[in-house]
């Protein structure tokens, strides 16, 4: 199973250094991927644009949203620009990974239907790949750039109901578990999986999930205030369920990292609470 280190992108403080410190640790210690994380009523940084500026500044290590929220990302054809683009820049380092979201102040905020989400994700999907394809749409031919891979950059979509399973099928190239246990993955990736043989898809889909972590002194602290912030809108019972399942020591997260090896994960992404990017060392001194 592959390890990526989620960039500091969504904690609130973030600054230009940091992300660019801790893009470069990431890579310079081995781990698979980066990872981002989207919200719009917050103040994180974007996620595209921060993958755009660690893809300047890296070589090798791949590049992970897990997920993007899409039908708040309003234009389907923009959307697919700009992550045509990052995967260009980058050489073929981009895995989008998207879903729906469950915040309903981001799709007010940028005037999106709520109700409509499912339908509009569907359309997006669908206008995303035909773009990635090469379709053309105007006198000057298809929306560019061109992926760095024909077809578009690796897609894993995220979801727990029957209809993201359909859309991993027709759409994409894995599915994404965004948060749960790992009896929760297994379950949900077997159904991806029987969804998956049943269409008459070769080679099997990619598999990923996350999870949080803190480490070294004041871990169980910056969980806390990180987690308990981002997570307050489901309440604090649910906060605090949370917070409390973040990995805040090496004990922890290397149980993490086996439980979810040994239900099938592809890649395990490990999403920091703290923005010191002494984190970065941290973890790779306990999964690598």
């Amino acid at each position: 199973m592959n390890i990526g280190v989620g960039l500091p992108s969504t904690i609130p403080g973030i600054d230009r250094d940091t992300l660019l410190t801790w893009a470069r640790r990431g890579e310079e210690l081995g781990f698979h991927s980066l990872g981002t994380l989207d919200r719009i009523v917050y103040p994180n940084y974007d996620p595209l644009i921060a993958f755009a500026a660690a893809a300047a500044v890296t070589e090798r290590i791949r590049l992970t949203s897990d997920i993007i929220l899409g039908p708040v990302r309003g234009s389907s054809a923009v959307l697919a620009k700009q992550a045509a683009t990052i995967d260009n820049l980058s050489g073929g380092r981009l895995t989008l990974g998207i879903a729906l979201g469950a915040r309903e102040d981001d799709y007010e905020a940028t005037g999106t239907p709520w109700k409509r989400r499912g339908k509009l994700f569907d359309e997006q999907l669908d206008e995303m790949k035909r773009i990635w394809a090469g379709e053309e749409r105007g006198t000057a031919g298809a929306i560019g750039p061109p992926p760095a891979r024909e077809g578009g950059p690796e897609l894993v979509i995220g979801g727990g109901v029957e209809a993201s399973f359909r859309r991993v099928v027709e759409y994409g190239d894995g599915w994404t578990m965004t948060g749960g246990t790992p009896d929760q993955f297994k379950e949900g990736s077997a159904k991806v999986k029987e969804a998956w043989s049943e269409a008459g898809r070769e080679g099997a889909p990619r598999l990923v999930t996350l999870c949080y972590f803190a480490l070294g002194d004041g871990a169980e602290e910056a969980a806390k205030k990180d987690l308990g912030h981002y997570y307050a809108w489901l309440g604090e019972e649910v906060a605090n369920m949370i917070v409390g399942s973040a990995a805040t020591d090496a004990d922890t997260i290397r149980a993490y990292r086996d439980a979810f090896a040994d239900a099938g994960a592809d890649e395990l992404i490990c999403f920091p609470t703290s923005k010191d990017p002494a984190q970065v060392d941290l973890l790779a001194d306990a999964v690598l």
